[in-house]
């Protein structure tokens, strides 16, 4: 049993001493502790400032951003909507010109005058579709010689000015490629 108190009274020891050392270690190095704990309360805090400037600093720029692309759809948006209200006169004109050929040519069949007016109205979706500038003014260019063909054609049947009794410019231009 003496076996027994003295191994338990040296780990007590032991237990002790590892403590008593702990303890003054601790002691010692006290200041240097308080100062890493400072430290690392202060690295967290300007971490956490940091994190917070630039937290705003992202919802300024989306904020930004936001408006920046909110702004270009409106216009776009826009842009579109005037599109769509251009290549609707562009198509009332060209039903304006079919109109005038089948007044003027009544002798004509009405496929004529939809002929006519399908040739114009490719051209126009032709010249709408491209994406190629100089292609898009030839388009354009050809899709006004073609309606000032078909006006002048209906202009001089109307004045009895016609030598013919087609539209001879307007089937020139369909026949020319």
């Amino acid at each position: 049993m003496t076996l027994l108190k003295t191994w338990l009274l040296a780990a007590v020891k032991l237990f002790h001493t590892v403590k008593d050392e702990n303890l003054q270690w601790q002691s010692q190095n006290q200041d240097q502790i308080a100062a890493l704990k400072h430290a690392q309360i202060l690295a967290e805090q300007a971490l956490s400032a940091d994190l917070q400037k630039k937290t705003v600093q992202l919802e300024h720029e989306i904020d930004l951003l936001k408006t920046q692309n909110a702004a270009e759809l409106a216009m776009f948006k826009t842009k579109c909507q005037q599109d769509i209200q251009d290549y609707q006169h562009y198509l009332n004109a060209l039903d304006q010109l079919k109109r005038s050929i089948q007044t003027s040519y009544t002798h004509l069949p009405e496929a004529v005058a939809f002929t006519i007016h399908h040739h114009a109205k490719q051209l126009l979706n032709r010249m709408w579709e491209t994406q190629d500038f100089a292609e898009k003014m030839q388009l354009e260019m050809q899709l006004i010689t073609f309606m000032t063909a078909v006006h002048d054609d209906a202009r001089l049947q109307l004045q009895g000015d016609a030598t013919d009794n087609l539209p001879a410019k307007t089937l020139g231009l369909l026949k020319s490629p």
